[in-house]
């Protein structure tokens, strides 16, 4: 993997000479953000060695590099999921790649179900932590250079990073949750019986992404900041029938606050 992850930078670095300090991952209906970038450079994932192109609806498929908040930046316009048939390092194989260009800070956002009652559509949750029910995405050959081989799974969102978001959502008075985020297969949405489930096991929101990029950049020693939007709810009596569709709509319609906070957060950034 290293081999091909050298091969990726080199042709990186052909196509642009900025080194970004921050990575960003959006999700479904959430690649609107790019839109603030200053961009330096946009390359699609096809044209890239060694990358996997995006098959999912709202995941256009292009890495931006650029300056938002004053820092630069590289950006996943899409991002790849389990349930298209990836294996876990073609997944999280973006996140070496940002690792190796220089990135410090990892900023995920996704479109998740609600299953904490507390929540509506259209909310935003910070999370806190993670319930992994996805393969881990380090089984298999350990690399020294990507860190520990038993990584501590501790503080694996940045709580330091938590705490400035909060602020920044009560100065700009925008409402924000915090919970725990909890990753499974896809891509069929789940059943009344599941969502119940998961609430019991500590969820407060559920989707199919996000989880295998935190634990590959947390062991890489990366600082992680993740955001969900509720764009459906799990929750007796206010389940819905859903749609990819509607997800992507619900996440377009709260993509504004969470570009703000992000933005904000950036410019944090120290």
């Amino acid at each position: 993997m290293l081999e091909k992850i050298k091969e990726t930078i080199s042709y990186l670095y052909k196509q642009t000479d900025i080194q970004p300090v921050v990575g960003l991952v959006l999700g479904t209906g959430l690649g609107g953000l790019v839109n603030e970038i200053e961009t330096g450079a946009e390359i699609r994932y096809q044209d890239i060695p060694n990358f996997p192109v995006s098959t999912v609806d709202g995941h256009e498929g292009k890495l931006i590099f650029g300056m938002l908040g004053g820092k630069k930046v590289v950006a996943m316009k899409g991002r790849f999921h389990y349930y298209e048939g990836w294996k876990m390092d073609e997944i999280t194989y973006p996140i070496r790649v940002m690792k190796f260009l220089g990135i410090q800070f990892l900023f995920l956002s996704n479109a998740s179900g609600g299953v904490n009652p507390d929540f509506e559509t259209g909310d935003l949750m910070i999370i806190e932590d993670h319930i992994n029910l996805l393969p881990n995405p380090l089984i298999g050959k350990h690399y020294p250079e990507f860190g520990a081989r038993f990584p501590d799974m501790n503080d694996t969102y940045s709580q330091e990073l938590i705490k400035k978001a909060e602020a920044i959502a009560e100065k700009l008075n925008i409402k924000i949750h915090k919970g725990i985020y909890t990753a499974t297969t896809g891509p069929a949405f789940e059943t009344a019986a599941e969502y119940k489930y998961f609430r019991m096991i500590g969820s407060d929101a559920v989707g199919m992404s996000t989880v295998p990029e935190t634990i590959v950049a947390h062991q890489m020693g990366i600082r992680c900041f993740g955001i969900s939007v509720i764009t459906d709810l799990g929750v007796p009596g206010k389940i819905e029938f859903t749609t990819h569709e509607h997800v992507q709509d619900v996440a377009k319609n709260s993509e504004k606050k969470m570009t703000l906070i992000i933005k904000d957060l950036i410019k944090a950034l120290t």
